[in-house]
């Protein structure tokens, strides 16, 4: 079957890919793994200088590139461009902190000397979403490769010529030929990938029931995993928190990408004797995203990436206000062609409640009330995900305790959104899945933890 792209914000087909026969992904993978035996022994200094090249190129594309993303899944243009500048940086900060993570590690022990060593370990299978398609590839990539390990990327089939683009540039920056190879090939080729031999180590970002199967087939071939899966984001608005600062920040976190985000606001719980008064600041920082063309400079919110997601999110809006929650803002599909679906807020969500239970992954807020602080974190944790979330509060201190002890999640914001970053962790807990991405913890992921003793 080909791989199509379609602009999700017309409708129109934008190209047409062929996908790879089974035998042509094989040798791909054999291919990166002959690539691999080559880099393993390159340097660290060799392999930064090549990391280096990929930023200038990321940077002296980025139009091009943004634009790419854009018509491919349709996010505002600014924030592709902002996207591909943020995957220079990732490729910049490992290139500059690899050699110090990885250095070996000397422990008193028994023996006269003693030192742990990190070893690459091979082929790694990078399966990745669309919603960032440039983002998600570099910040598995960067930290793999510097690592001294290969990879085969499968990407989501709707951004081939974003899947394509990637693997255009490591050739470009001058990487070992095969080195970073694109798969197109689609969902159900995934397995075989998976089972290849000389696939050493799998990373997906997706979804939950996606992160399941992969895991499952994984084991079966004891194979090292990271799945950043799902979210349900918990964000309490606390008494004593700035509500005007609460409001517009957290109407910014969920819109940025159009809501499709793992890490987006999705769930906002409010304490009640700020109940009211954060709802009306919040609507009116809501109704500042108002649909626009993905390729405006303006534009604050654009199509999401495909008509049958919207849909699903539109009827998800639907249940929840059959199950009792209000619609107070948006809420209805524009009639006009394309994946458009506006800036939408649902009120009184109660636990148990489907968009309470599931993640909403597009431009839709739900708004849950709170009675008190300790109710407000006993909601937070209902959850079956552990990804991120955040707390609003001007005492910082107490705020801290919170989000060291109570909140379950892998990441905790206070007064602000969460943001990926190079130099932190990054992963959940729960059905958000294991493992950890960026900084010194992931880099450390998909290498060989090698104990050396010598008598």
């Amino acid at each position: 079957m080909p791989l199509i792209a379609v602009n999700p914000a017309t409708g129109q087909k934008l190209a047409e890919y062929e996908s790879m026969s089974i035998p042509q992904m094989a040798e791909a993978i054999e291919a990166a793994d002959a690539a691999f035996q080559q880099w393993r022994r390159t340097s660290f200094a060799e392999r930064a200088a090549a990391f280096s090249r990929m930023a200038g190129l990321l940077r002296a594309q980025q139009n091009e590139l943004g634009l790419l993303m854009t018509r491919e899944m349709g996010k505002p243009v600014k924030q592709s461009r902002a996207e591909v500048e943020k995957c220079a940086w990732v490729c910049e900060y490992f290139a500059e902190n690899a050699a110090g993570f990885l250095a070996d590690v000397p422990i008193e022990a028994s023996a006269d000397e003693n030192f742990v060593t990190f070893q690459p370990i091979g082929v790694v299978l990078a399966i990745m979403p669309w919603n960032f398609p440039f983002w998600q590839v570099y910040r598995a990539a960067a930290p793999a490769l510097m690592a001294g390990n290969g990879m085969v990327m499968k990407h989501a089939s709707n951004v081939p010529g974003c899947a394509l683009a990637i693997e255009r540039l490591f050739a470009e920056a001058g990487f070992p030929p095969n080195l970073f190879r694109t798969l197109l090939v689609g969902s159900k080729e995934a397995p075989v990938a998976i089972a290849h031999d000389l696939v050493r180590a799998v990373t997906l970002t997706g979804s939950t029931e996606a992160g399941e199967k992969v895991a499952a087939l994984a084991g079966t071939q004891i194979k090292k995993t990271v799945l950043e899966l799902g979210g349900s984001d918990p964000y309490l608005v606390l008494e004593d928190a700035d509500l005007d600062h609460a409001a517009t920040t957290l109407a910014a976190g969920k819109m940025l990408n159009g809501g499709q985000s793992c890490i987006a606001v999705k769930r906002i719980i409010v304490v009640e004797s700020v109940r009211e008064a954060f709802e009306a600041k919040f609507v009116e920082a809501m109704r500042g995203y108002p649909l626009g063309d993905p390729e405006d400079e303006n534009c604050a919110l654009g199509a999401m990436a495909r008509e049958d997601l919207r849909d699903e999110l539109h009827s998800q809006v639907k249940r929840t206000i059959e199950e009792g929650a209000s619609c107070i803002l948006g809420g209805e599909i524009p009639k006009k062609i394309g994946a458009w679906y506006p800036a939408t807020v649902l009120n009184g969500v109660q636990p148990g409640m489907l968009a309470a239970k599931e993640e909403l992954f597009g431009p839709v807020a739900i708004l849950i009330p709170a009675r008190d602080e300790a109710h407000a974190i006993f909601l937070a944790n209902d959850t079956q995900f552990g990804l991120g979330g955040g707390i609003f509060s001007q005492d910082r201190e107490r705020a801290k305790a919170l989000a060291r002890s109570e909140l379950h999640t892998g990441s905790v914001a206070i007064n602000d959104f969460l943001k990926s970053d190079p130099r932190l962790p990054f992963g959940g807990i729960r059905k958000s899945g294991y493992g950890r991405e960026l900084a010194a913890f992931g880099i450390k992921e998909f290498v060989n933890i090698k104990t050396v003793t010598v008598k």
